[in-house]
């Protein structure tokens, strides 16, 4: 009852997925992610090897079903799951893993009409990177987006070149603005990670900053895993860098929501890292006591998401 934050039904003091899905669908949504069988342009050669130092071989996809399944069959299996959590929940196919615009239109087209299909969808998710979208695939997802709901999700991480070459990101943030622009007038959802090595609390506020000028309808703001045979996970483990304490990320996010538009989606305030493979940082395992220190944080100092966007000085 106590709550100032206006986009809220709970005690969450900045503008969560959840309570936009059930205003805007009037009921409870569910996301079951999809692995399209695609690649990186950072993979394969076209703009480098490796992938991006943090991502694991599943390219992020790592609780997708696999592309031993067809979309179909992959929704079939956690539609099943997910109904006997949310018996009457409807469902957004998310297409996670890899870069899910790096192929041909009609390959593409073939699976998100598929995705489509599926019993009780309202809307599709699609991760990809700004240099994966073909004048013709945009063309596309504008027709995808008058006859459903549509999200492109633009993975950023960092508006610092020098920490996307750090992370053999394969381009830089110019490019990204360029991806950004070609899809103005469509739903986009920013991925921004705290904790990339080299970065301090000033760079990933800067990072928000940034985002909050851009200003998107959704924005994903993950922690920074090291996942086990990734790159990033051999710099750590040579001590290259340091990864976060509960601590600091806690004040990081609530420091960069102070920051963000007041109606900016946050489709997450932290991530999950699979148990089996994750090295650091631990207590990430335990995602709702983050996200519990997220709440306490805003309301020990009075805050809310937005508080400040408008302020043209943000003493820290």
């Amino acid at each position: 009852m106590n709550n100032p934050f206006p986009h809220s039904d709970s005690n969450k003091r900045y503008y969560t997925f959840d309570y936009y899905l059930r205003k805007t669908f009037g009921g409870k949504i569910a996301k079951i992610t999809l692995d399209g069988g695609f690649t990186c342009p950072n993979r394969d050669g076209t703009r480098g090897v490796g992938g991006c130092s943090f991502c694991s071989g599943r390219g992020s996809g790592d609780f997708c079903a696999g592309t031993s399944l067809s979309i179909a069959e992959q929704f079939a299996a956690q539609r099943e799951m997910m109904r006997k959590k949310w018996e009457n929940a409807r469902f957004l196919a998310y297409f996670q893993a890899y870069t899910n615009t790096y192929a041909p239109l009609p390959r593409l087209r073939r699976l998100y009409e598929e995705a489509l299909r599926q019993p009780e969808v309202v809307g599709l998710n699609i991760a990809t990177r700004a240099d994966c979208l073909e004048d013709d695939v945009v063309k596309y997802l504008r027709e995808l987006s008058a006859r459903t709901a549509l999200t492109v999700e633009l993975g950023l991480q960092s508006v610092h070149d020098a920490t996307a070459q750090r992370i053999n990101r394969g381009h830089d943030y110019a490019e990204f603005l360029r991806g950004y622009e070609k899809l103005r007038g469509l739903d986009v959802c920013i991925h921004i990670i705290n904790g990339l090595p080299g970065e301090d609390h000033d760079m990933m506020l800067e990072t928000a900053a940034e985002v909050a000028r851009l200003h998107p309808k959704f924005l994903k703001i993950h922690l920074l895993h090291v996942i086990k045979d990734t790159a990033l996970a051999r710099q750590y483990e040579a001590g290259e860098f340091d990864a976060m304490t509960r601590e600091e990320y806690v004040k990081t996010v609530c420091d960069q929501l102070e920051i963000l538009p007041p109606d900016t989606v946050l489709g997450r305030v932290t991530g999950d890292g699979a148990a089996d493979s994750l090295i650091a940082p631990l207590w990430s395992k335990k995602k709702l006591v983050v996200m519990n220190e997220i709440d306490k944080e805003l309301v020990k100092r009075g805050s809310y998401q937005g508080i400040c966007y408008n302020c043209t000085k943000i003493d820290r």
